[in-house]
């Protein structure tokens, strides 16, 4: 299967190293450019990608705005936030806006292409190696992005089920799930699904903010 992309960056460089980096990889086709958030969000409409890889600071719309247009609307594109960590406030937004991930431009390329090819899977980057210590650092040295709060019922989710939500929440994997409550990874994957179901989530990532917001989880400063 080969997974479509659309390449968003205001930055010509980035966008040609990354057409360069896939044309090695027949299982990722480049199918398009953007360099603002309005172009991408109109190369959605009109190339259908499976994955935009969009930074967040562009010219005119920024990628916060055009990650929340396109998760919004028919099409089943997945965004997959490319960003510089150390000087972007704006990741928690984007992922609040639906994306479905990030990514920091210092990265092994390599841990971009898997990341891009999981997201185009429809699978999760919180539980995986150095995205789940993004977000958690992200999240946790920004208060004023998101308060922290005491912990509250959430409505809907039987005990079992806030446990895991909790434990997404902690970054761990399926595996970690199932080793730390002692069922199987089968049953974990159940509850985990039964969760994004319950909860209109798209995916893991938004699991995770949930659990945050709840004051499920409280991560580190």
């Amino acid at each position: 299967m080969t997974v479509r992309v659309v390449l968003a960056d205001d930055q010509p460089l980035v966008r040609s190293g990354l057409r360069v980096i896939m044309a090695d990889h027949p299982d990722l086709e480049v199918v398009g450019e953007a360099a603002t958030g309005a172009e991408a969000v109109q190369l959605v409409r009109d190339a259908g990608p499976d994955v935009v890889v969009m930074d967040i600071r562009m010219p005119g719309m920024d990628g916060i705005e055009a990650t929340r247009l396109i998760t919004a609307g028919p099409a089943t594109t997945r965004v997959l936030v490319l960003t510089t960590f150390d000087e972007d406030d704006h990741v928690y937004g984007a992922l609040r806006a639906g994306a479905s991930g990030f990514v920091v431009k210092d990265m092994a390329l390599d841990d971009i292409l898997a990341a891009i090819r999981v997201v185009a899977a429809g699978d999760a980057l919180i539980a995986p190696g150095v995205t789940r210590r993004l977000i958690a650092d992200f999240i946790g040295r920004r208060p004023a992005a998101a308060p922290k709060r005491s912990p509250r019922p959430v409505e809907g989710i039987t005990e079992r089920e806030r446990e895991v939500l909790t434990l997404v929440g902690r970054g761990r994997s399926n595996t970690e799930i199932a080793e730390d409550l002692f069922i199987t990874v089968a049953t974990a994957k159940s509850h985990v699904s039964r969760l994004l179901t319950k909860l209109g989530a798209r995916d893991r990532v938004q699991l995770v903010i949930t659990a945050y917001e709840m004051g499920l989880v409280t991560l580190p400063r």
